[in-house]
C-alpha cells in the first residue's frame, strides 16, 4: 500500500512575493498573478522541511518528482542533502524553471536535476519515481484526490508520495468557500486519503509562527519596497497592496483560530484577529 506523509497550512494563505523580476508587472496582480505565484513557498520553516524531506528520502538514492514545484527549492534541498538521489520537475512558469535552473547550478545538482517547461498534470514519464511531491499544486489536479491519483500513476513500487494541502479548522462561513475552495475538516480528510488505499506515516502542520512568517514575508517584502522606493510610480500601490488599503484588498474571511491566523487577501495577517471562520491549512505528505 502506498504510504504518504502530510503536512497542512491555512487554506489560502499567501505566499511571499519579492519585486526581483516583476518590476513589468502591475504590483495588484501580485496577489494572484504568475509574478508571485512562482515564488510562493509553504508556512513552513527550514527545520520543518528537512524533517519532512527526511522522512520521504530514506535510502538516499532515490529518483525524485515534483509536480507543479514552483522554483524547484524542495528538490534542490533533497539533491543538496542526499548526493545520490537525481530529480525531475515539471515546471509551468519559465521564469520559475530558469531561477530553478540558476539555484540549483549555484548549489552544485544542476547534473541531477531534469527540469520540464510543461504543465505539471501533462508530465509523462516511462520510470517510475521513488518519491513524488506536490506541495501547494493540488489545484492542478482538481484537489487533494486528484493529485494521489496522480502521484499513483507516476510512483514506483514501495515509493512514497509528499503532498501539502489544506483543511478546515473550524466550520467555514459561505463566503470563505466560495473563495477559497472545497476542503474538509482534518479528520475527513485523513479518511479520504485512507478510503483512496494510501497510509499516513508522517504528518506535519504549520506553527503560529511558520504562519506569520508566511504572510509577513510577502507582505513586508512589498510594504519595505515601497518605503525604499518613494519616488517610484508603483510605490503606492505597492503599499495599499501591502496593507490591504488598496484595490486589491479584499474582506478577509478567516482569522485567529485557535493558535493560527490566516487572511484571504494582501492583508497584514494583524488585521484578521478576532474573527473565528478561520480555516486552518496543514500539510500532508503522502
Amino acid at each position: 500500500m502506498p504510504r504518504v506523509s502530510t503536512g497542512r497550512r491555512k487554506a489560502g494563505a499567501a505566499g511571499p512575493a519579492t519585486m526581483g523580476g516583476c518590476e513589468d508587472e502591475p504590483i495588484t496582480d501580485l496577489a494572484a498573478g504568475p509574478c508571485r505565484s512562482s515564488r510562493r513557498r509553504p508556512p513552513l520553516d527550514d527545520e520543518s522541511v528537512r524533517r519532512l524531506l527526511g522522512r520521504a528520502v530514506v535510502r538516499g538514492d532515490e529518483r525524485l518528482l515534483d509536480l507543479g514545484c514552483g522554483q524547484a527549492e524542495w528538490l534542490v534541498r533533497a539533491l543538496v542533502a542526499h548526493p545520490g538521489t537525481t530529480a525531475v520537475a515539471s515546471i509551468v512558469s519559465a521564469d520559475a524553471l530558469e531561477e530553478a535552473r540558476k539555484q540549483a547550478d549555484a548549489r552544485g545538482v544542476g547534473d541531477r536535476l531534469v527540469l520540464h517547461e510543461q504543465d505539471a498534470g501533462a508530465f509523462a514519464s516511462e520510470r517510475g519515481f521513488d518519491v513524488v511531491m506536490s506541495v501547494g499544486a493540488t489545484h492542478a489536479f482538481g484537489g487533494l484526490t486528484g493529485t494521489l491519483a496522480t502521484a499513483r500513476e507516476h510512483l514506483a513500487p514501495g515509493g512514497r508520495v509528499l503532498v501539502g494541502d489544506a483543511y478546515w479548522e473550524a466550520a467555514p462561513s459561505a463566503e470563505a468557500r466560495e473563495m477559497l475552495g472545497e476542503y474538509e475538516d482534518l479528520a475527513t480528510t485523513m479518511d479520504r486519503v485512507a478510503a483512496d488505499g494510501w497510509t499516513p506515516v508522517f504528518g506535519h502542520i504549520s506553527t503560529r509562527r511558520e504562519l506569520d512568517d508566511y504572510e509577513w514575508h510577502w507582505t513586508g517584502t512589498l510594504a519595505e519596497w515601497a518605503l525604499d522606493h518613494p519616488g517610484d510610480p508603483l510605490a503606492q500601490e505597492a503599499l495599499a497592496t501591502a496593507t490591504g488599503t488598496g484595490p486589491s484588498g479584499c474582506t478577509c474571511t478567516g482569522a485567529a483560530s485557535g493558535s493560527t491566523r490566516w487572511c484571504c487577501g494582501p492583508r497584514r495577517p494583524a488585521e484578521t484577529a478576532g474573527r473565528r471562520d478561520q480555516p486552518k491549512s496543514q500539510r500532508v505528505w503522502l
